[in-house]
């Protein structure tokens, strides 16, 4: 038989051939190994054994995961900040990770449950113990943080950077590290120089004179409070303290509505209740039997500087308060007196104070001539506003009463609590320097509470000055009967308040027998432009019931 050409030759290929066909189909899993492929190859799952997991660690993570460089490094440590554990589970440690996001949500809803708390009762911020408590918190927080930050970085492995990167990336995380805590120290340094200043300017009710708080009421069943406000005008070249403003802040403790009553300095002669040792050495009035003497102004420094009188030493406040209570007819609780030029201080710690100016007000000695404070609306600083207050270069002493009670009514609504805590070191520095009270620490939480309800309620003025009220021969039953009435107008609706003792301009006042049946379109007669009252101006235009913010236009 004859064979094809090629016959052999192909047949003995295709023989070749047939046992990579047969191995391919016996071994399918071998030749598939043996082919090439794009994709990686899949290793044998080790087991998770503890030197395993030592190895995977070393090695810097999951295999999965991308090299990390410098600004990566950077970026999951800065991220670990605001979320903890975020950087542990870039780089693998998931249960460190989760663990810290954890306990940085149990975190946020202690401090929301805390923060709820004072809801209602701002005033609770003031209690020791939550200052305490929020300057340890503060510390502690920093500490962790801290902590934080170090940790979050070096899980990341920064070793595995170059040279560069690893100064770049710890530079860079060292200022994270004091950025992150300057917050907890500023906060911890505020509280605790809040704390200072509370313990350093009001007593404790460990004082025998100060009446002990309770707690459940610490208003003790008053229905209003009754504040004096005193503006001394100690310095270094005077001698002793002379109260140059003295005002008196009633304060309906339910609404927050206060009557602001100011008595000018040159109130002659003024009587003490029979509890005062003062009463009996001046059964006539103070100081009745000395020619052009016995003014207001000097009550506190006359009790200071006679001891023996009072029964002991300091008792000026006490004094002054007496005499006050006793003219007025209301009982005062308590003083605060802050020097007038500390006030200074203040007033620029805030930013200054905005406020109407009827009109020019020169300044600076007995002349004015350090400049003039121009009419029309102006911010004022720390020394205008002192000397807005002080001047008698155009105004008497009752002009300048007026000034003084837009001063006082300015600072106390501008002083918002962002620009107290913006300026907290200067302003704390300051009172510590300059302020002096009989309130006692305990009261701090009802009397922010009653502060707050005080900035949004209608805040209304009567001066005690001429022609309705004579400094010199003053009619005492005429101001404790106008006294009553304008507390009484005061607890009115604003619309119906009635005129009776309140001010139409800084310096004006008006009658407090005026008639009830004042009508709204009254309260217009006044001009924004309209001068100060003098002695000998009739009051009879000036019938007019307007807030302190209308007045002063602040």
């Amino acid at each position: 038989m004859s064979k094809r050409p090629g016959g052999d030759a192909a047949e003995r290929g295709r023989k070749r051939r047939a046992p990579r066909r047969a191995a391919a189909s016996d071994t399918p899993t071998r030749d598939r190994e043996t082919q090439p492929s794009n994709r990686a190859p899949k290793l044998p799952r080790a087991p998770r054994t503890p030197a395993f997991l030592a190895r995977l660690q070393a090695s810097g993570g999951p295999r999965f995961a991308r090299k990390m460089t410098t600004g990566s490094i950077i970026g999951w440590t800065a991220l670990s900040v605001v979320v903890p554990g975020a950087a542990h589970l870039r780089a693998g440690r998931r249960r460190t990770g989760l663990i810290l996001l954890g306990l940085f949500g149990l975190l946020l809803l202690v401090g929301l449950i805390y923060g709820l708390s004072f809801v209602g009762n701002y005033g609770a911020a003031a209690r020791d113990s939550t200052m305490i408590t929020v300057s340890a918190a503060a510390v502690i927080g920093a500490l962790c943080w801290f902590a934080l930050v170090l940790t979050s970085y070096i899980a990341l492995g920064p070793d595995r950077l170059n040279g560069r990167g690893q100064i770049i990336s710890g530079i860079a995380v060292g200022l994270l590290c004091v950025s992150v805590m300057a917050p907890f120290a500023l906060t911890a340094n505020t509280v605790l120089t809040f704390r200072e200043t509370v313990k350093a300017i009001f007593p404790s009710t460990s004082d025998p004179e100060i009446q002990p708080i309770k707690e459940a009421d610490p208003w003790n069943g008053k229905k209003r409070v009754n504040f004096l406000l005193i503006g001394g005008d100690a310095a270094g070249n005077r001698t002793g303290m002379r109260t140059d403003s003295m005002n008196v802040a009633s304060v309906d403790i339910k609404t927050g509505n206060t009557v602001l009553f100011s008595l000018p300095r040159n109130l002659q002669h003024v009587r003490f209740p029979p509890s005062s040792p003062l009463a009996k050495h001046f059964p006539n009035g103070f100081m009745a039997e000395l020619p052009n003497g016995g003014l207001l102004n000097e009550v506190w420094q006359f009790a200071n500087d006679n001891p023996q009188i009072m029964g002991g030493k300091n008792k000026g406040p006490k004094a002054l308060m007496d005499a006050i209570s006793h003219t007025l007819g209301l009982r005062i609780d308590y003083y605060a007196l802050i020097n007038m030029y500390g006030f200074v201080d203040l007033v620029d710690a805030i930013g200054g104070i905005r406020l109407r100016v009827e009109k020019d007000i020169p300044w600076g000695g007995h002349y004015g001539t350090a400049g003039t404070i121009k009419a029309g609306f102006q911010r004022l600083s720390g020394e205008e506003a002192l000397w807005y207050g002080r001047s008698r270069v155009v105004d008497d002493d009752f002009g300048r009463m007026g000034r003084q009670r837009c001063v006082i009514g300015a600072f106390a609504q501008q002083a918002t609590p962002d620009k107290i805590l913006t300026n907290f070191g200067e302003i704390a520095r300051t009172a510590k320097r300059m302020a002096q009270t009989n309130i006692p620490q305990e009261l701090l939480e009802p009397l922010a509470n009653l502060a707050l309800e005080v900035k949004d309620a209608r805040i209304t003025s009567l001066q005690f000055v001429p022609p309705q009220f004579y400094t010199g021969s003053p009619d005492w039953p005429k101001i404790r009967r106008a006294t009553v009435k304008a507390i009484n107008d005061s607890l009115k609706p604003a619309k119906r308040a009635l005129a009776a003792g309140v001010t139409a301009s800084p310096g004006t006042t008006s009658s407090p027998t005026s008639s009830p049946t004042a009508t709204p379109s009254a309260s217009r007669t006044v001009n924004p432009s309209q001068t100060p009252t003098r002695n000998g101006q009739s009051a009879a235009n000036n019938a007019s019931a307007k807030s302190l913010s209308e007045l002063c236009g602040f």
